[in-house]
């Protein structure tokens, strides 16, 4: 199962009511809303989230099937990956708490193991899921990270060097935190994927 099938059925399934985890800095560092951050500065828009340009960093939309709707966003950087998805979420209270403990679950029913430790944006989990079935002991490492914002919740899965190296996790952290979710104004009902669509510019390198 891929990262983001360990995210689709954990979102329908949890409730709200819990408080918001995101840091304290949040509104000022990242991830920010777009009523928050610079107009002038030169995002690629990608409909739900703008990512800033920077060297060496490239761009694949993930786009499902059978309907061809983009569902997430990997952002290869700095020998890591980073997955990001905006969904909608409500006013006054959080999802990542929830989305969390079943993400683990889901991991665990797959034969992975997990670690939840306190992270530069809050809990996050650091699973061990294994490849494929019928591979005894191949196995890859992925940080999965949540901050929920204002009438939204961003997900985040990072892989590669990022999700060991403190280095590298430091570079691709800061990456997430330049990240812009665009939630609109388009009534939603919480846990919606907030529409992601291809750069005006055409589809990124």
């Amino acid at each position: 199962m891929s990262d983001d099938e360990i995210g689709q059925s954990e979102l329908s399934a949890a409730s709200s009511g819990h408080p918001k985890s995101a840091p304290d800095d949040r509104a000022t560092e990242g991830p920010l809303d777009e009523g928050e951050a610079n107009a002038v500065r030169p995002y690629v828009d990608l409909g739900g989230i703008k990512v800033l340009p920077r060297t060496d960093l490239n761009l694949r939309l993930e786009v499902e099937e059978g309907s061809k709707r983009v569902v997430a966003v990997g952002l290869d950087y700095a020998g890591s990956t980073l997955q990001v998805q905006p969904f909608a979420a409500p006013r006054g209270s959080g999802l990542w708490h929830e989305i969390r403990e079943q993400i683990i679950e889901q991991i665990h029913s797959q034969g992975g193991t997990t670690r939840v430790s306190d992270g530069p944006f809050g809990p996050e989990v650091l699973a061990e899921i294994p490849v494929a079935a019928g591979e005894a002991g191949t196995t890859r490492l992925a940080r999965f990270i949540g901050v929920d914002g204002p009438r939204w919740f961003l997900r985040g899965v990072i892989a590669g060097a990022g999700a060991t190296d403190p280095e590298a996790a430091a570079k691709i952290e800061d990456l997430y935190r330049s990240i812009v979710v665009v939630r609109g104004t388009t009534p939603m009902p919480p846990r919606d994927l907030i529409p992601l669509h291809m750069p005006a510019t055409g589809t990124p390198e």
